[in-house]
């Protein structure tokens, strides 16, 4: 495992690494904002990792400790994809997603601004991971990635709980997820079956609706894994909880008045 300052640079790594040339490498990244992190490590077909404090993070990196021998909760809730830079020099990427906004609720396959993962409130550890894809490969991911995207894919909070299901019997975990739906997928389902459109198995003998991010993060393909280190007290987390609560709430609030709103108007 490396240290890396922010000062430090980091070579560039060749197009052998999924050909299993380069061995799985460890970069811990200190002293970075997750907006120099990103800016530095996020390139088209990489992968993202993400983890916060939130309740719905913590109950998925609880149950994630099936995955590990000695039971040790995982360290990440959220997959995606990045897809690079467009005309408007923002980092985009694209994931399966469950977003309350102000205004509406965005479930399913969708593209973002990686500009969401620069709130350190809410995504307090980012790991990025590099397999020195082929243009070609990278093609072929963003080409699946964004017919799902058209074709609108959702985000299945039922799948979610069929690998929780399936996280406590490893027979389970490889076959068929027990609750799933066509046309839909959560997170790291969804970047699971783009690197095997890929011809990359990132997570062998697991079905794909059942692949947790803690699965990706472990994949056994060469890769080199950048990790954003951020020491946080438990002061700090617990400000951190009330503040997204309160968040939450809020918007839980304004959708209820809007419906009332709306019924009001159809009565």
């Amino acid at each position: 495992m490396e240290d890396v300052s922010p000062i430090e640079s980091v070579p560039q790594l060749s197009q052998g690494i999924s050909s299993g040339q380069i061995p799985i490498r460890t970069v811990e990244v200190t002293g970075m904002t997750n907006r120099e992190f990103l800016e530095l490590y996020a390139s088209p077909g990489r992968i993202g990792l993400s983890g916060g404090i939130t309740l719905i993070d913590k109950a998925i990196a609880r149950a994630e400790r099936h995955v590990d021998a000695a039971k040790a909760w995982g360290s990440w809730s959220h997959a995606f994809l990045f897809q690079g830079k467009r005309h408007d020099g923002h980092h985009w990427v694209i994931e399966s997603d469950l977003q309350v906004h102000r205004k509406h609720i965005q479930l399913g396959v969708q593209e973002n601004r990686a500009t969401k993962y620069h709130d350190e409130d809410l995504y307090s550890t980012l790991a990025v991971l590099d397999f020195g894809l082929s243009e070609k490969q990278v093609s072929t991911l963003l080409c699946e990635a964004l017919d799902l995207v058209a074709n609108r894919a959702r985000y299945s909070v039922r799948e979610l709980f069929g690998t929780m299901i399936a996280l406590r019997d490893a027979k389970m975990r490889a076959e068929r997820n027990p609750l799933a739906r066509e046309s839909s997928m959560y997170c790291s389902a969804f970047v699971q079956h783009l690197f095997r459109k890929a011809e990359i198995e990132l997570a062998p003998g697991v079905h794909a609706k059942n692949t947790t991010p803690e699965d990706i993060s472990r994949t056994p393909v060469p890769h080199v894994r950048y990790v954003l280190k951020r020491e946080m007290t438990p002061h700090r987390i617990s400000q951190l909880r009330t503040k997204f609560k309160s968040q939450v709430r809020s918007r839980i609030d304004h959708l209820k008045q809007r419906v009332k709103k709306k019924k009001g108007l159809s009565a």
